[in-house]
């Protein structure tokens, strides 16, 4: 068989395929930098994908719209630093756990301290929580 009958072949093959096996997207294209290249792509970029930089670079506005990415949710990094700051220097989770096997097991006495205790534990969690919640771009709604 020719060539020309294998490219033939080849396209009526791909014809018959139907449009739901069809990419969505062309093929991505692949490019090398040198490590200076890349390195001042980097530093230029800020905190933007690097992709989304060089779209920017190469097209400008003329660049179609994308969804918006989900590898990084974050809205607000001061507040994630601050979540995530008082969750290492806390030992919450240690103690959550301890309470709630002395729960689990009746050896927790409820006297008006250690009840005031768990009040002012649970307002420190739903703080976290808010803060966390703002940090990701969400609203913390008020109440469990």
């Amino acid at each position: 068989m020719s060539t020309l009958d294998h490219n033939f072949n080849d396209i009526s093959s791909s014809s018959a395929k139907s449009e739901a096996d069809a990419p969505k997207y062309p093929p991505p294209f692949s490019i090398r930098f040198t490590f200076e290249e890349r390195a001042s792509l980097d530093a230029a970029r800020g905190r933007k994908a690097l992709a989304a930089h060089i779209r920017e670079e190469l097209f400008g506005d003329d660049q179609s719209p994308r969804r918006r990415p989900g590898n990084s949710p974050v809205k607000d990094a001061e507040a994630l630093a601050r979540v995530l700051g008082a969750l290492g220097a806390s030992r919450l989770s240690s103690n959550l756990n301890q309470l709630a096997k002395a729960v689990n097991t009746g050896s927790l006495p409820v006297t008006p301290e250690t009840e005031a205790d768990l009040v002012e534990a649970c307002r420190e969690v739903q703080a976290l929580r808010a803060d966390l919640l703002r940090a990701l771009g969400k609203t913390p709604r008020n109440g469990p």
